[in-house]
């Protein structure tokens, strides 16, 4: 570990591995949890713990990806968590004197149980809430916990991310300008975290059907109109799984245990040589980047 002391240099207090960037650009598994399954987690979770004040910090494991901080009982047991923010895929926990950032990894989940239950395999750490227990449940353990003081958004994690999907930053103008020039295919693009963070496999297979636009096209070669209906598409399509709670594929449960059913309304996600629902066109894959792709070849140019 090595840390970051300085204030004069750096706004934000942190302690990170040296191959911490790495984490962040790194490829991970199609299934890991992403943007709205993170959301959904934050959403129930920020419902129920926010003003409650930490009672108690267990942990059975002295890391996952990365340390977790030997600190935390100190940094939040009297303290009160004031709000749970989402910076792309990762939950920042504010309480006041600093963040715990978290990363859910490819198989993460945090759930709220009775302060009674017993743990279960994989069940790393807790922080205590009264009669509630914030549980950090990961069975390959490449989620992470880190600790920052100071401003979170200046952590390596989080510095180069791009643009919320979902705000009104995105639009087609944006998109255009990330693009422009680019002989990269548009689903890689934009599954690129430094242009938009958190469209994961699923959605930008999902996004890219529904504005009909081929996942292999160069990105920097898509008219505008097609940007501007690919960039609504992505948001609906977020929302939408936003709703149905996410897509539960192996590991995923919500905050409360509960599994979403976002999978069920996949139109080309997971559904090679099935009919398009929209043409009857079978559903094709490809392999981009080491990650599968689906497409209607008929639907989408």
């Amino acid at each position: 570990m090595r840390g970051v002391p300085d204030s004069r240099n750096r706004r934000a207090h942190i302690q990170y591995p040296d191959d911490v960037s790495s984490f962040a650009l790194g490829k991970a598994l199609t299934r890991m949890p992403e943007l709205p399954e993170v959301e959904v987690t934050r959403l129930g979770l920020a419902a129920r713990l926010t003003g409650e004040k930490v009672d108690q910090v267990t942990m059975r494991v002295p890391a996952l990806r990365y340390p977790l901080p030997a600190s935390l009982p100190d940094r939040v047991v009297r303290h009160a968590l004031r709000q749970i923010r989402r910076r792309g895929k990762y939950l920042l926990f504010d309480f006041g004197a600093g963040h715990l950032l978290v990363h859910l990894g490819m198989s993460g989940s945090l759930r709220l149980v009775a302060r009674n239950e017993p743990p279960r395999r994989h069940d790393h750490f807790d922080i205590g809430f009264g009669r509630q227990v914030l549980r950090m449940h990961d069975p390959r353990r490449f989620g992470a916990a880190l600790w920052v003081e100071g401003d979170p958004e200046d952590h390596p994690l989080l510095a180069r991310l791009g643009v919320e999907p979902l705000s009104r930053a995105f639009t087609s103008a944006a998109l255009k300008s990330a693009v422009a020039g680019r002989r990269t295919a548009i689903k890689p693009a934009i599954m690129d975290a430094a242009i938009v963070v958190g469209v994961g496999n699923i959605y930008a297979s999902e996004s890219l059907f529904r504005a009909g636009i081929d996942p292999r096209r160069p990105a920097g070669t898509i008219a505008d109109a097609r940007l501007a209906r690919l960039v609504v598409s992505i948001k609906e399509v977020l929302r939408a799984a936003i709703r149905a709670g996410g897509s539960s594929l192996r590991d995923y449960v919500g905050s409360d245990g509960a599994c979403g059913d976002f999978q069920f309304r996949h139109r080309v996600y997971g559904r090679a040589g099935t009919p398009c629902l929209a043409c009857g066109t079978a559903i094709k894959q490809l392999r981009q980047g080491n990650r599968a792709t689906y497409y209607c070849p008929r639907c989408q140019r």
